[in-house]
């Protein structure tokens, strides 16, 4: 449902080696090229874009490991 929000702010914000618009739902974005800094970037445009604020339990690499994983997140933060 926000796949394609997502992937339009990590091919701005994650700076990855990537085309984001190309990764599979799955796709670990650390691997392809997300980092801590992009990680904190790109969240900050998902709480700017959704309107939403993430969780301190919500802050790990789990939840930023792939679209389909922010995807659930953003499920969860706007229900």
């Amino acid at each position: 449902m926000y796949q394609e929000k997502i992937r339009e702010l990590l091919a701005k914000h994650g700076k990855l080696s990537a085309d984001a618009a190309n990764l599979a739902v799955e796709s670990d974005l650390y691997e392809a090229g997300l980092t801590s800094l992009t990680t904190v970037n790109l969240m900050l445009a998902i709480e700017d874009e959704f309107d939403v604020e993430f969780s301190d339990s919500m802050l790990s690499r789990k939840t930023f490991q792939s679209i389909g994983a922010l995807c659930d997140a953003l499920e969860e933060l706007l229900d």
